[in-house]
């Protein structure tokens, strides 16, 4: 064996069990529900499935507070999240809409499977375009090089966020938490979105 080869064999022994001891990514579970009680960094929900779930808030977590939008509030150019499903027109009908703020422009970009109900779909994308439907509007979304459009009929529910603190985590309180399950099984979060003034996270 060559001296090249040995040391390629050396740098493969010393790295390859640096690999397998490495942790595998943390699990992304969607937290929907209401607060029991916020204790510490512990918050622990109510969830929509029954069960009480604790979930491990970060040192430094954020809040943000559910603000009530209107339809003639989508602009152009706006980053958005649609939850949608497919109607019997087989065309995509949103269940709700989010106008993110525009720091959180590109969150999440793309249009994959959502489980606010079941056989839901999720669009954040930007909007590329709004037109006219029988009943509401209908948004032309552009994300990653491709194109959606769903009905926005008007009983949709649309939101923003707007920047909130631990208050709003009071018993009652509806929440939805993007957590991360840990190795060990618990629930981790850096952010928990919350009811504000009677609006309820839609997502």
């Amino acid at each position: 064996m060559t001296r090249v080869a040995l040391s390629l064999a050396f740098i493969v022994m010393l790295v390859a069990p640096a690999l397998a001891q490495a942790p595998p990514a943390s699990t992304p579970t969607r937290v929907r529900g209401t607060v029991e009680k916020l204790d510490g960094q512990n918050l622990a929900v109510k969830t929509r499935e029954g069960p009480v779930v604790t979930v491990a808030l970060a040192p430094n977590f954020t809040v943000n507070g559910v603000v009530k939008k209107d339809l003639a509030d989508i602009k152009e150019s706006d980053y958005v999240g649609v939850a949608s499903t497919k109607g019997t027109d087989g065309k995509l009908h949103a269940l709700e809409v989010l106008i993110f703020p525009e720091a959180m422009r590109g969150t999440g970009e793309g249009h994959f499977p959502w489980d606010v109900q079941p056989e839901s779909l999720m669009t954040n994308a930007a909007v590329a375009g709004v037109a006219a439907a029988p009943t509401g509007r209908t948004l032309k979304l552009a994300y990653k090089g491709q194109k959606s459009e769903i009905v926005v009929g008007p009983d949709a529910p649309i939101v923003t966020f707007q920047p909130a603190d631990g208050s709003l985590l009071k018993p009652g309180a509806t929440v939805f938490i993007t957590a991360q399950k840990q190795p060990d099984g618990t629930l981790a979060a850096a952010r928990v979105t919350a009811e504000k003034d009677g609006i309820k996270p839609p997502m």
